[in-house]
């Protein structure tokens, strides 16, 4: 196997709310398909929940028997979407990716970057593309998500070129826009989070489709940081987010109906934040200025569709939680479908080949990177920094080899 050893080391979690135990014996992952290549890790990107959101940068050991686009000696990022495949987990020496699922890393992005953004990429560009219907075709020869799915999706995975969307994802990816609701460019999109790796890829994105952004945030922490950035990062309009009645009078009184697109990365309360925004018939909080010119023209559109009732309806979509209110009838919620990624090889390949392009224009620019951490001990190390809070603004990894 090309000098593989038959072991290695391997940080592994006996039982919830326990730290890492290294095995310093695992035996090594092997390759079952022609599609999947070998990695040997590098750096590791924390998140989170991290057994959720796997992702890390590394060289290519094994080369796919079927892809020309990945080749040994390749630096690559995987992104691991399978997480009830253990051999492609994060926290190995050499973990297995499917060839679709990795990405070239160009000589200017250095490694500990890369391990930064596989993941939240995937969630930025499946929200904005899959549940707001938004056409990356004009940025940087990106895909049109949402026409690639409902194109090549069939009821039958026997079907020649087709796939079998899972019955969980099947209604987000075929029926949640009704036609003349996607966004386009110059459509406004909230998203809330400022510390989030899926807000700062989401936010670039938007920007990059010509979306026009509001960012809500904690301005005292991570306002100076984002206003001067920048773009694409920078957003057009930031709100603080620390008092929540008062962010959404500020996003009613200065965009009312042109917002109509919203993404939470927080959590349940921010979610239903957002969705109090949306809802343009409810009683606006007194003293909100407006801070936007309301009279700008709205985008264009198609004309909609029945379930529409005449009017393009709201959209908004809980990477980590939706609102325990009823959506109603002029907002809809999503969730990501984010095995699309892993499930669809030609939505895989579409982004993974499209992050390389955008990487190697310099298009997208990788959360910061303000905790590094040391071999498979500094696992523990970094989950334990970021769940005291000390880790805020970007992205914590682990360097297991320079």
């Amino acid at each position: 196997m090309n000098g593989i050893p038959r072991t290695h080391k391997a940080a592994v979690l006996h039982s919830l709310k326990q730290p890492y135990v290294v095995d310093h014996a695992r035996p090594v992952p092997e390759l079952l398909h022609e599609w999947e290549v070998l990695v040997k890790s590098h750096v590791i990107g924390l998140n989170p929940i991290d057994w959720k959101a796997p992702e890390l940068a590394g060289r290519v050991i094994q080369a796919s028997r079927s892809s020309s686009r990945i080749k040994e000696g390749d630096n690559v990022i995987c992104i691991s979407t399978d997480y009830r495949d253990l051999r492609k987990a994060a926290y190995q020496e050499y973990v297995v990716s499917s060839s679709f699922n990795t990405v070239r890393i160009p000589p200017s992005v250095p490694l500990q970057s890369a391990a930064t953004l596989g993941v939240a990429f995937v969630a930025a560009a499946l929200a904005l593309g899959i549940c707001m219907g938004v056409d990356f075709s004009h940025t940087a020869d990106g895909p049109d998500l949402l026409e690639l799915v409902q194109k090549n999706a069939s009821s039958s995975s026997s079907s020649s070129g087709c796939y079998q969307l899972p019955d969980d994802i099947r209604a987000e990816c075929l029926e949640g826009l009704a036609p003349g609701e996607r966004a386009l460019p110059g459509d406004w999109v909230a998203i809330w989070g400022g510390s989030s790796t899926s807000a700062n890829l989401a936010v670039q994105l938007a920007r990059l489709a010509g979306l026009r952004v509001a960012t809500l945030v904690d301005t005292a922490k991570h306002g100076l940081r984002l206003s001067a950035h920048g773009s694409p990062l920078r957003p057009d309009l930031l709100v603080d987010s620390h008092d929540p009645d008062r962010a959404v009078a500020i996003l009613r009184a200065s965009l009312g109906p042109r917002l109509r697109f919203a993404l939470d990365t927080r959590g349940r309360d921010s979610a239903a934040a957002l969705g109090r925004a949306l809802r343009q018939e409810e009683e606006e909080a007194p003293d909100a200025s407006p801070v936007v010119d309301k009279d700008a023209p709205v985008t264009p559109r198609q004309s909609p569709g029945p379930a529409s009732r005449g009017a393009p309806r709201a959209h908004l979509v809980g990477l980590t939680g939706l609102p325990k209110e009823p959506a109603g009838e002029e907002v809809v919620y999503h969730t990501v479908p984010i095995k699309l990624y892993h499930e669809a090889p030609a939505v895989g390949e579409a982004l993974s080949a499209w992050l390389e392009r955008l990487l190697e224009a310099g298009a997208l620019v990788a959360p910061d990177v303000v905790a590094v951490e040391e071999g498979f001990e500094g696992i523990n190390i970094g989950l334990d920094r970021m769940r005291r809070g000390e880790v805020s603004g970007g992205k914590a990894v682990v360097v297991l080899e320079q």
